[in-house]
């Protein structure tokens, strides 16, 4: 008995010549139309999702808080300004001149 894979396999690829010869347009033809679903199977995560077997028992958990949740801290105030072109400028001047051309 001969082992080796390429005579081994060679039935194979007869077979698989013959049949794409005389229904080579029908395979096509599937494989078009199949095509859209299936790749929207993949991007749905048809490879990745894990499938369940037997029936899943959902147990509901209802959680009551028994205290008042935490109040949020206050940021500590901001530090005065320390540009000295504001200083300079007084806020009716700046009023005056912002639409000026």
């Amino acid at each position: 008995m001969n082992r080796h894979p390429i005579e081994l396999l060679e039935p194979v690829f007869r077979w698989l010549d013959w049949l794409i010869a005389e229904h080579g347009h029908h395979i096509y033809l599937v494989m078009v139309w199949a095509s859209p679903f299936i790749i929207a199977w993949i991007l749905r995560g048809g490879f990745w999702r894990r499938r369940r077997r037997g029936p899943v028992l959902v147990v509901p958990v209802l959680l009551v808080p028994t205290a008042a949740p935490p109040s949020r801290p206050v940021p500590p105030p901001l530090p005065p300004s320390t540009d000295a072109s504001s200083e300079s400028r007084s806020s009716s001047e700046d009023d005056a001149q912002s639409f000026s051309v």
